[in-house]
């Protein structure tokens, strides 16, 4: 049950368990995560380029880090396992600097499987950019750019980002804005 995603119905109330790839050529329904990482002094966004093997939307740009949790795990313990799995980077210690600013519900088909998610996207703010020792079985590249540049591209070439990072990115761009982050 290591690998084993968990399957939610349309309220995010837990429902069972499957492995991922199946969950994913099933095209189950199940919880994942977004976390952004905003430098506060920089005002800059971690975003990073998925890895070309990942299983779907290789090359594309996308959040700091993104994942599921898994069988007996809870959201927070996810975000804080991947960020260091993915990202080289130990977060347990920035609790109080970690939010969650919402979830949304998404679904894109993809040739061999299905993104069909609760994704619940998190903001964690830091002081200074952390030192990044990124998986490139993951990861290809990581930049940090602003939230304005990141929304002009966006919509300039929507195509270059993963099928969540519009709806991920409006959440955070409106916690921003309501205050969550002092800049």
């Amino acid at each position: 049950m290591n690998n084993s995603l968990i399957l939610v119905n349309e309220e995010d109330e837990e429902i069972g368990y499957c492995e991922k790839m199946d969950a994913h050529r099933k095209e189950y329904l199940h919880r994942a995560f977004s976390l952004f990482i905003y430098h506060k002094t920089d005002h800059k966004m971690l975003l990073h380029k998925r890895a070309l093997g990942k299983y779907h939307s290789g090359g594309l740009w996308t959040n700091s880090c993104c994942s599921h949790p898994r069988y007996g795990e809870n959201l927070m313990d996810a975000v804080i396992r991947r960020t260091k799995e993915e990202l080289g980077l130990d977060i347990s210690s920035y609790a109080d600097e970690l939010k969650e600013v919402g979830k949304f519900h998404y679904y894109k088909k993809y040739s061999t499987c299905a993104e069909n998610e609760i994704d619940h996207v998190f903001l964690l703010t830091m002081e200074k950019q952390p030192i990044l020792d990124v998986d490139p079985d993951e990861i290809a590249e990581v930049r940090w750019e602003s939230i304005d540049a990141i929304a002009k591209e966006l919509e300039e070439k929507p195509d270059q980002f993963t099928a969540w990072f519009p709806q991920a990115f409006e959440l955070v761009g409106s916690s921003l804005k309501q205050g969550a982050v002092h800049k």
